[in-house]
């Protein structure tokens, strides 16, 4: 949580000279390249095999530094921004010609977050420039929360610096608002609750389906998504025993709260709150890979606002 200028340094001049660098933001670990040069935005994608038709989020200082990507800037942008920035809020506008349509997948919108990490904007200054920066994990796999699942999941020769600032606070990527159209609308649930933004904008309307080729205005949108290896399967507790008595084997469970499942290799309990469970979600799943489960059991979450982020990440990585 205090950047060390001579690990800053050589990060921010590698960004300059278009090479990749993985840094933390307080949501999740992400891989970042100049926003500004497609060249170097291209080789975020290839680091991450990611399908081109996906947008990627360009990290600012500021609101001052987001206005200058943007081709206009709607007043409810200055209200959100006042309100939740620095922070897990990411602002989809109208973008200037001078972002690259690689950054936005070819849409007239760019996606806007300024991160709250010490690290991440002791970066951001060092750099002097946009960043564009994903999670830093291959495509469809479960985001880092830790620079130890950045070099598990993306490896160290993908990218020039590693930058590690401990293991991530929020623990789920950015929540995302749509402000292009007449009414601002939820593309994303996410780190930051949708009802603390509803409570200044009223009522958000929400995304749209899209088919899997289509291109989208935010992150995180595909129907199988922050997957890890293991099958993962949403399952009562109560179910759990049976079905550990058939399919592949070890077997992890992973619950909300205390208790005992017979017939389970590995246990991971969490606790029965939104944000605690939020903080360490990822890093469950990636425990779970690493002790080499092939089947991953979740335990449903509550039905209510405070946990519909989470239930959208469980629900695409069972897909």
């Amino acid at each position: 949580m205090h950047p060390n200028p001579t690990a800053i340094a050589p990060a921010a001049a590698a960004l300059r000279a278009g090479e990749l660098v993985a840094f933390p933001t307080e949501t999740v670990y992400g891989v970042g390249a100049t926003a500004l040069d497609e060249r170097a935005v291209a080789r975020i994608y290839a680091a991450k095999r990611r399908p081109s038709h996906h947008p990627l989020i360009v990290h600012v200082l500021d609101a001052a530094a987001a206005r200058a990507l943007a081709h206009t800037w709607p007043p409810l942008a200055d209200v959100l921004t006042a309100a939740f920035w620095p922070g897990p809020l990411t602002l989809v506008v109208p973008k200037r010609e001078i972002v690259p349509d690689l950054v936005t997948a070819g849409l007239p919108s760019v996606a806007l977050r300024a991160p709250a990490h010490p690290v991440a904007r002791a970066l951001l200054l060092a750099a002097g420039l946009p960043i564009a920066a994903p999670s830093a994990n291959r495509y469809q796999g479960v985001s880092p929360t830790t620079a130890a699942h950045v070099e598990r999941s993306l490896g160290l020769g993908a990218v020039a610096w590693l930058l590690d600032g401990g293991p991530t606070t929020v623990g789920i990527e950015s929540t995302v608002i749509d402000l292009t159209g007449a009414r601002p609308r939820l593309l994303r649930p996410g780190g930051l609750d949708a009802g603390a933004i509803e409570a200044i904008t009223g009522p958000l309307d929400r995304a749209p389906s899209l088919t899997e080729h289509e291109a989208r205005s935010s992150p995180g949108l595909a129907a199988r998504h922050y997957s890890p290896t293991a099958t993962t399967e949403l399952m009562a507790r109560a179910q759990m025993s049976a079905s550990a008595r058939t399919g592949p084997r070890p077997i992890g469970a992973l619950l909300r709260g205390s208790g005992e499942i017979p017939g389970i290799d590995h246990l991971l309990e969490l606790p029965d709150d939104p944000r605690d469970y939020a903080r360490l979600l990822y890093a469950a799943l990636h425990t779970f890979d690493e002790l080499g489960c092939a089947r991953i059991l979740v335990e449903p979450l509550p039905d209510t606002p405070a946990w519909a982020a989470l239930r959208d990440r469980l629900r695409r990585a069972a897909t």
